[in-house]
């Protein structure tokens, strides 16, 4: 053993500045997010928002109503979020904008789902009181609200949740009443029987945006239609031949609709051809462009029969059918089935498939209607609510459902008399696309029955005081508006339809081919059907006198009505004596027939702008709202029914910008389904991942076009969110004590690298800013998220943490980076605080325990950076950083460096080059190596750059490799100053 005295090294890592902070990379999310959502209700964060932005521009965000039915599901995410990050963003953006969020809660799903209630305890709800039943639908409908209303609120959206709007309320449901008495009083609302969609499931009309279409296959049949009178001379001349029959041939895909049949359509400029039936003294009729599809349908069983050559084939003109007459194949049942059946032009027949000719049915097609009734053809109502024949109609009485594939198949009673009466030529499947309720998922039919419409093309005059124009503040209970009148389409007074269609053009859409969905939708609706003939919903409210069949306008019967809605609800209509009551006095109530229709659910939530944005019950809200935000369906629904409402009573849309969302979809692009397995859902994601992981997959898709979510993409999210996390992290550590005396003030006495990553941040700033500006989200977060990575972890950071880690405290580098980091982390924690909600404002109570919530602050103000040629310089020299990582990386590789600090780094620059404006010390840092040499003069065309390992030794705190530490020495110069 040696005598000799052994010497170690110190450990100087006592003496470096490390970053500290109590924040923990380890996120907790699910355990942290409800501690902290419960201290913002318990400090009334919403009611503190708007003490703090009182007074200040506002921008009004609509709440488009989810329906009280239900746990929310991913779409409820992607929604309510989307308006979040709305709402947060203009308020940091420093105007006053309030939420209020709102629920659907009358109509049929509703209704639905208490029925099967009943269905399951084995009641009829035909023996309910009406009340009784109404009171059931309420109850239902309050329990979802209350549910979905605790779960919005741990996705942390923030609103007036203690003071939501329901279009069932008391104030909602006299103010939908009002708007429809506002509606009648202008004589757009009437009454009509027309074909309509109809659920013989549900025993209810229903509108548009309530039908979704599935494949389904149907029984196509080819049905014969004797002709027994024309004026054709080529069919006279078949029908002068001793036993000549000679018949009309019809297809359709809807058997059930023969029974209805009432006349025989075809196309004016269709040219058509007789077809003999050879061994018989029959001849068929049958446009030309679709007689061989005729005969390949009608296959084996006519082999052979019909005359296969065109040479033997006569011709007519569809305009010289006018004035023949066919017979219905069930004519010997007598009565309806035998008047005659008249063959009318209808512009609607095509060739593009079937035969040419169309069975006019007007209970059951728009088009077979307007064709009937321009030739005095009346519908014959046969077919009951529920799908089955009326019990006293000829044929099938009381048998049905129409809808039941059995029923219409080639065994089902229609098909087997058709047989019967030798009128059946052929029979066989279809698939097609049909309409079906999105309620009950079954098929709906349409369906001629007395209803109340608003007519798209009739005149109105609403009077001046009605018209709305521009932004105003909300109106008090009762107000009409005063602000300026609205111009009338040029077309005069102007019908609804072209309100509404010049409404679309001013309106902006994002994105903008929302403007061409919608704008296509009502240019071709039809008019807009408001009559349901259910229970749970608010009752058309007008009383039709029996004599005149008009409705009674009265506004002072209509004030009494809405008066007692508003007090006691719905039940107000039906109550005894009720009638009287709203008649008044000098009225019978026996003259007039009560109208017990309830209103389309879709002109409730049609009616929320005004009850929500006018009648004064938040205050803080105003007339119109800057947007709506809806999925893409609501171009048919939310969208639409607000705007025709608005246009019909106010000449204007209730809202300035449409912001569309897509559909979410599985990982693989898959529509989701509890069926497939393929579901996300959102409640059992917060109680793994946390609300914020969520939050940030939004912000982070283009939601504007469908979009996916699965484990993996999650995942990815998730990764995202430990970056960001980190970034705040390390601000944390690094600003730990930071104090304003500390501050660099003056960002011309910075150095280079501050002043180039102020400028950025002012670059971003701006960016960010225009994102905002066209909703861009999803551009705001990778913005976002890029600078994070990219500019201050993989660059900024890794450069300066020498700086923080070594420099002295007083160091004017190390204060000008640590001011430049408490730059970033207020604008970074605003900047992400609308996305992140929960983790800003931990983030924000690590850094200020005892300061307010970091969703009261605004948007950040950056200190004037503004140098052009800090982004131009710093981007070369970016370039070159990456020039001196290539040469550094295989080294490491090679292990003939373990890191880039032991590398010196030679620069040749050509003869015409600036010398870089930093010093090669300057330049080391950047490069993160030991040593840089400049040589000017190279004859290159660029810069020339060459790594080599340094033979320096290895400063014991900062491990920069430098001349000055020798053998026996363990720090470099600056290091041993900063400890001394």
């Amino acid at each position: 053993m040696s005598d000799e005295p052994t010497t170690e090294k110190r450990d100087w890592r006592d003496t470096v500045f490390l970053p500290k902070t109590a924040f923990p990379m380890k996120a907790g999310l699910p355990q942290k997010e409800p501690a902290l959502l419960a201290r913002w209700q318990s400090q009334d964060l919403y009611g503190q928002l708007r003490a703090a932005r009182a007074g200040r521009e506002k921008f009004i965000l609509h709440d488009g109503p989810p329906y009280a039915n239900g746990d929310i599901h991913i779409g409820h995410v992607l929604n309510k979020t989307l308006k979040d990050l709305v709402v947060r963003t203009q308020t940091l953006l420093g105007k006053d904008a309030p939420y209020v969020p709102g629920w659907d809660c009358h109509g049929l799903p509703i209704e639905w789902k208490v029925e099967e209630q009943y269905r399951k305890k084995k009641r009829n709800k035909d023996e309910v009181p009406p009340a009784e039943f109404r009171a059931e639908c309420r109850a239902y409908a309050q329990h979802w609200v209350d549910v979905q209303r605790e779960q919005f609120q741990r996705l942390g959206i923030l609103g007036a949740w203690d003071k939501p709007y329901l279009t069932m309320s008391f104030e909602a449901e006299a103010t939908i009443v009002g708007e429809l008495c506002k509606v009648a009083e202008s004589g757009q609302l009437y009454r009509g029987a027309k074909p309509v969609m109809w659920s013989p499931v549900e025993k209810t009309a229903l509108a548009e945006a309530e039908i979704e279409y599935e494949d389904v296959v149907s029984t196509q049949i080819d049905v014969a239609f004797e002709i027994v009178e024309t004026k054709s001379s080529a069919i006279q001349a078949l029908l002068d031949k001793s036993h000549l029959k000679t018949f009309v041939v019809v297809w359709t895909t809807t058997p059930w609709t023969i029974p209805v049949n009432q006349a025989v359509a075809y196309g004016e400029d269709i040219k058509y051809v007789l077809i003999p039936e050879g061994g018989t003294v029959n001849t068929y009729l049958v446009a030309e462009p679709l007689a061989a599809a005729f005969l390949e349908r009608c296959g084996d069983k006519q082999a052979g029969i019909f005359s296969l050559h065109e040479s033997e084939w006569e011709t007519v003109k569809g305009s010289d059918l006018a004035g023949t007459i066919a017979r219905h194949p069930m004519h010997h049942l007598g009565g309806f089935f035998a008047k005659p059946r008249p063959l009318i032009p209808a512009p609607h027949v095509t060739t593009d498939a079937g035969t040419g000719l169309v069975h006019m049915a007007p209970d059951h097609g728009e088009e077979d209607f307007e064709a009937c009734k321009a030739v005095g053809i009346d519908p014959v109502f046969a077919v009951e609510g529920d799908g089955k024949y009326r019990e006293d109609w000829l044929w099938l009485g009381g048998q049905g459902s129409v809808i039941n594939p059995k029923f219409n198949g080639p065994e089902g009673p229609i098909l087997t008399d058709l047989r019967e009466a030798g009128a059946l030529l052929s029979a066989g499947d279809f698939r097609h696309s049909y309409p079906h309720s999105w309620r009950s998922k079954a098929r709906v039919i349409y369906r001629c029955t007395p209803q109340w419409f608003v007519g798209m093309d009739q005149p109105i005059d609403l009077p001046p005081s009605r018209l709305r124009e521009g932004t105003g503040e909300g109106l008090s209970a009762g107000a009409e508006a005063t602000s300026p009148p609205l111009a009338p389409p040029a077309s005069g007074r102007g019908t609804l339809r072209q309100r509404a269609l010049a409404e679309i053009d001013r309106v902006r859409f994002v994105p903008d081919k929302g403007r061409n969905r919608i704008g296509s939708m009502v240019e071709g609706r039809p008019d807009w059907v408001l009559s349901r003939q259910r229970a749970w919903g608010v009752p058309i409210t007008l009383f039709v006198d029996r004599k005149t069949g008009k409705y009674l306008v009265d506004p002072e019967v209509n004030a009494r009505i809405v008066a007692a809605v508003g007090e006691k609800g719905v039940d107000a209509w039906t109550e005894e004596g009720a009638a009287q009551r709203f008649l008044g006095e000098g009225r019978n109530p026996d003259d007039f027939e009560q109208v017990t229709d309830i209103l389309d659910v879709w002109f409730d939530s049609g009616c929320t702008h005004v009850f929500t944005l006018e009648s004064g019950l938040w205050p803080e809200q105003r007339w119109p709202a800057d947007l709506y935000l809806e999925g893409s369906d609501q171009h048919r629904g939310w969208f639409q029914s607000s705007l025709l409402e608005s246009c019909a009573t106010r000449g204007r849309a209730p809202y300035d910008t449409v912001l569309t969302h897509g559909f979410t979809m599985d990982s693989k692009g898959m529509k989701m389904s509890k069926s497939l397995g393929n579901t996300v859902n959102p409640l059992d994601l917060m109680k793994e991942t946390g609300a914020d992981i969520l939050r940030l997959w939004v912000a982070s898709v283009d939601f504007t076009e469908d979009h996916r979510i699965g484990k993996e993409i999650l995942a990815g999210v998730s990764d995202a969110y430990r970056k960001i996390r980190n970034t705040f992290r390390y601000l944390l550590g690094a600003l730990e004590g930071f104090e304003e005396a500390e501050r660099v003030t003056d960002i011309t006495a910075m150095p280079e690298l501050e002043r180039y990553m102020l400028a950025l941040l002012s670059r971003l700033d701006e960016e960010l800013k225009t994102a905002l500006g066209d909703y861009d989200f999803n551009g705001y977060a990778r913005a976002l998220s890029d600078f994070c990575n990219n500019d201050l972890s993989a660059f900024y950071f890794d450069i300066r943490k020498d700086c923080l880690y070594c420099d002295a405290p007083g160091d004017p580098k190390r204060m000008a980076y640590r001011s430049v980091l408490d730059t970033l982390f207020h604008a970074l924690v605003r900047w992400f605080a609308p996305i992140l909600v929960f983790t800003t404002e931990e983030v924000w109570s690590t850094r200020y325990p005892d300061a307010p919530s970091v969703h009261l602050s605004d948007w950040p103000e950056l200190p004037d950076a503004a140098d052009p040629r800090m982004l131009e310089i710093w981007a070369s020299y970016r370039a070159l950083r990456e020039q001196v990582t290539a040469q550094i990386e295989p080294m490491r590789r090679e292990k003939v460096i373990g890191s880039s600090l032991e590398a010196r780094v030679a620069i040749g620059l050509p003869d015409t080059a600036d010398r870089p404006m930093l010093s090669a010390d300057e330049l080391a840092e950047l490069f993160i190596v030991s040593e840089v040499l400049i040589d000017t003069g190279t004859v290159v065309e660029g810069p020339a750059v060459v790594a080599h390992r340094v033979d320096y030794q290895k400063c014991g705190r900062c491990w920069r490799h430098l001349p000055e530490v020798d053998e026996d020495g363990d720090l470099c110069d600056r290091c041993t100053e900063v400890v001394a």
